[in-house]
């Protein structure tokens, strides 16, 4: 489970507003950070066309590395840790430009300069 990589989690169960179910997730941490069995990861869902402006969401397109079946959103406000025992499959990696793009979005999320 290393920085980028695309796993299938399943976040259930959830509560109130949580992104829930089993779905893709990014991770995000840096490899060498933590001593816990947890992964700091931002959820991955169906791309919908209100996201367009919404600076925290990340449109990803499906392509061979990332494995993705459907145009997708990185929703970085959904932010987390979650237990390593969430995670179910590994199913694709993200490109060098989508982690930077992760990374102004959160920025813009959590308002840091």
């Amino acid at each position: 489970m290393k920085h980028g990589e695309i796993w299938e989690i399943n976040l259930s169960p959830t509560i109130g507003a949580e992104i829930k179910k089993q779905r893709p997730a990014v991770i995000i941490n840096d490899d060498a950070i933590g001593i816990l069995p947890l992964k700091v990861i931002v959820p991955i869902t169906e791309w919908k066309d209100r996201f367009h402006n919404a600076i925290w969401m990340v449109k990803i397109e499906p392509d061979s590395e990332n494995k993705l079946t459907k145009p997708s959103a990185i929703d970085t406000f959904q932010i987390r840790s979650v237990s390593t025992k969430r995670f179910l499959r590994k199913t694709g990696l993200v490109s060098a430009k989508v982690l930077d793009e992760i990374k102004t979005a959160i920025k813009a999320v959590i308002d840091t300069d």
